[in-house]
This record gives C-alpha cells, structure tokens and sequence, in this order.
C-alpha cells in the first residue's frame, strides 16, 4: 500500500513534478526549433567547396569560357529588408557584378557592375538571374526583370567587352515571358533560349499563352497532371529575337510519359542549362522547392529528355541555380549556397569538378563533406 506523502514529502513531489514537466516542455521546444538550431549553426557545416568570393553577395552562376578565360555571371544579392515570401519579392537585385578567372583555382577578379537596372528603358524591378553568350564579336547578356507592369520579361543587351558595360535594347525579347534565360550554342551554330521557372517567376500565369494577372487559372496543385514545361526558342543569327514560336521542354520518365506536377522530386522548377557531351544533349535543372538539382538526356535540344537522376544533392539554401561548363577537357559545375550569410537570399557563388561516367550518366555530387 502507498503510504500517505507528509507536508515535506509533498512539497518534494510537486517540486520534482514541476521539474519534469518543465523539461519536457523544453524538450518539445527544442524539437520545435530543429531548423533554427541547425540553421544558427551553419558554420559548424562542412562544405564541399569555398565560396568564389566573399567581397558581395552572389547567385546563379552562369559561367562561360570566352577567349581561354573563365567569366561567370551571377545574381548580385543585396539585403533590402524585405520580408521573404513565396514570390521572392525579397529578391530585389539591382544590378549585375561580373567575375572572372584564368582557371579553376585561381584568383578570381570582381570587374565590377558591368550592368544596371537604370539603363534599361522598360524594366521596373528584380533584376534576376542572367546568362551570356558570344558571336561575331559581340557579347550579349541576357536578363529577366519586372517590366514596369510587374510582369517578368527577357531582355538583352550587348557589349564589345565580356564584363561590359552592357547596352540594353530598348525593348524586351518579343514573346518572351518568365525567368532564368539560358542560352547555348549548338556545334551547328544555331543557339537557342532555355527559360522559366514556376511560383515568383510567374511560368504557371502563361499557360493560356496570355498572363493571367491574379493567377486564377492556374492550380499548381493538381498533381495528377503534366507538370509545367520549361520554355525553348531558338534564337535568330542577331541573337536578339526568337525565329519561330517558343515550344515546351518536355521531360519524360523511362516509359516516356511527361512527369506530373505532383512529382516534386523530378519536375521542372526553375534554372535551366544545357550542355553537350559525346552527341547528347543534356537538360539540367533545379525543382525549386526540393532542392534537387536534376538531368535529363536528349538527342535533340529541343528533347524530349528523359529523365536520368539527380546531378546535387540540396545545397544550404532554399534552392540552388546552376551552370555547366568544360574548361580545358574537364566538366565542372558552377553553383550557390549560404556559406557566408545562413540567410536564404544572400548567397555566394562555388565550382566544383562533375563527372559523366562511361555510360554517359553523371555522379551525383553531395555538397558537403
């Protein structure tokens, strides 16, 4: 039988009570607060790589070998103060710092701002990720922003100089719509525009062919249905304008049916590439809110691609962005984490070494160690 607690033994057992309830309120506190706890220790991490440079705040590296050197074209992130959201409106970039390098390793020189939303006559705001190409003497730059409608275009601008100044044409891109415009030159000459991205980059407000202003039409959730295609159109010899309609880039799974919208692990998100090895052509791009970075092969760069696996596991961030290279007989991806900030919308730029297998598919790289 229980004996019957005395005033001590009492106040003891509340006491004790109090103690372990107490805890085990911590305890679910801390099981609450995981994410904070691991994110305020981001600089116990043990990255794969170093950032490029630490000097500012860069992102979606598209890097580009022109004339034997290295120039990488990233995001410029700077810290507006405003609260993050789904939109990315927090995502306020102004204007575009370009970087270089004689080789992997070496020092790598900030050129400074080769290129402003100032001068661009129709842009209004978020200066988002760009891309570069080179013909005939002439360096283009390719760039998303919100025209002054709030509505994401493709603009270009040209220089006689790889980190510029950039010249805008007065203009957008006729029939160019969305974000990430990345743009490869096939061994025929012909160069073509891979662009879009869902959610902030407006992709899933097209799907009419017109913009739905207050995106009413579009239910990103309906899983069951084919997944939003990235965008494709082949450039004309003056690089500045699309020849011919803007078609879907369609991935498929090994059965060659299109993936849905509901297979988050392997659909398109944002942050398209394209690269070419032994004949093939290779689509890469992020699913966004995943975190994956992912490849499918193609005989054509206007596919279908069927889906191959994951090319980088998730990196520390909210997404990663990315470009493939080959520098002197080697491949290597340029790509972007928090390393310096922990913050998701100041990011830094890295490289590392990727590898195809003989078998044409590609190692998976995980970005720590």
């Amino acid at each position: 039988m229980m004996k019957t607690p005395t005033n001590f033994s009492k106040s003891f057992y509340l006491i004790v009570l109090s103690l372990y309830v107490l805890n085990g309120c911590k305890s679910n506190v801390k099981q609450a607060n995981t994410d904070t706890v691991k994110s305020s220790k981001a600089k116990e991490v043990k990255f794969l790589s170093k950032p490029l440079i630490s000097s500012i705040y860069t992102a979606d590296p598209s890097a580009h070998v022109f004339n034997g050197k290295i120039y990488i074209y990233p995001s410029h992130d700077i810290n507006t103060g405003i609260p993050e959201n789904d939109n990315g409106d927090h995502f306020a970039m102004r204007d575009y710092h370009i970087l270089s390098m004689d080789s992997i390793g070496g020092k790598v020189t900030d050129n400074g701002v080769g290129f402003d939303i100032k001068d661009i006559p129709w842009a209004g705001r978020q200066l988002w990720a760009p891309d570069a190409a080179y013909k005939n003497g002439i360096y283009y730059l390719y760039f998303p922003v919100k025209d002054k409608k709030d509505v994401f275009r493709i603009g270009v601008a040209t220089s006689k100089s790889p980190v510029g100044p950039f010249k805008a044409e007065p203009a957008p891109i006729e029939g160019s719509f969305s974000i990430d415009p990345a743009v490869f030159t096939d061994t025929d000459g012909k160069t073509y525009m891979y662009f879009g991205g869902i959610w902030g980059g407006q992709l899933q407000r097209w799907v009419s062919g017109h913009y739905d202003a207050d995106g009413s039409k579009t239910d990103l959730k309906q899983d069951d249905l084919p997944a939003i295609s990235c965008k494709v159109a082949l450039l004309k010899p003056d690089m500045k304008n699309f020849d011919g309609k803007v078609k879907d880039v369609v991935v498929v799974d090994s059965a060659g049916k299109p993936l849905l919208t509901g297979d988050r692990n392997r659909r398109f998100f944002e942050g398209s590439w394209m690269h070419k090895y032994n004949g093939k052509y290779y689509f890469t791009y992020s699913t966004g809110d995943t975190h994956l970075l992912c490849y499918a092969i193609g005989d054509n760069p206007l596919g279908p691609f069927t889906y191959k696996g994951v090319i980088m596991k998730p990196v520390q961030g909210w997404t990663t962005h990315h470009s493939i290279v080959e520098i002197k007989g080697k491949w290597y991806i340029f790509y972007h984490d928090t390393e310096l900030s922990g913050k998701t919308y100041l990011r830094n730029v890295k490289v590392v070494p990727l590898q195809h297998n003989t078998d044409g598919s590609i190692v998976e790289i995980d970005p720590f160690l």
